[in-house]
């Protein structure tokens, strides 16, 4: 089981890897289209590896299957509404990044903050629909799994994006 993740784990790294150094070459045009494109990009592309990914941790029935992916489904969906804003406030980065104010960074890194308790409240949401549909055991190893591929993918964002210039 540990290999299995550990091997998944590298799999997505790759794959944001690839994918997220886009979003670097990206910062240092001044096109928001550009930006744009390889964000929708490399998030399509996490997205399948990511549902992959926990078929290939959590192993579920097929009766628990049938119930278990609506309610993941539902679940992907909140959180990449939330996601939604965090790009929307790379690409305003990106745009603005060697002219940007300190009010403009404040504001941003406050809308920033937002979104990780919005992400946090999600998945305290979904918690229990998920206990309601796989056990226990389950619930929580597809809550630590996907978890680890979410840091996953926002350390690879996080290590793509540079820093404020001062």
């Amino acid at each position: 089981m540990k290999r299995t993740i550990y091997f998944c784990f590298v799999v997505i790294l790759g794959v944001t890897a690839t994918s997220v150094s886009i979003v670097a070459q990206a910062v240092e045009t001044d096109t928001g289209v550009q930006i744009e494109k390889d964000l929708a990009l490399m998030r399509r592309d996490l997205r399948s590896e990511k549902k992959k990914l926990i078929a290939m941790n959590v192993p579920l029935t097929d009766v628990e299957a049938t119930k278990f992916w609506p309610v993941y489904d539902a679940y992907a969906g909140d959180m990449s509404k939330h996601y939604d804003q965090f790009y929307g406030i790379i690409k305003e980065y990106a745009a603005n990044q060697k002219t940007l104010t300190d009010a403009q960074a404040i504001d941003m890194i406050k809308r920033w903050s937002t979104i990780q308790v919005q992400l946090a409240q999600t998945r305290q949401k979904y918690v229990p629909l998920v206990e309601k549909v796989i056990a226990g055991k389950k619930a929580a190893l597809f809550f630590q799994v996907d978890r680890r591929l979410y840091e996953l993918m926002d350390l690879q964002v996080a290590s793509e994006v540079p820093l404020v210039i001062q």
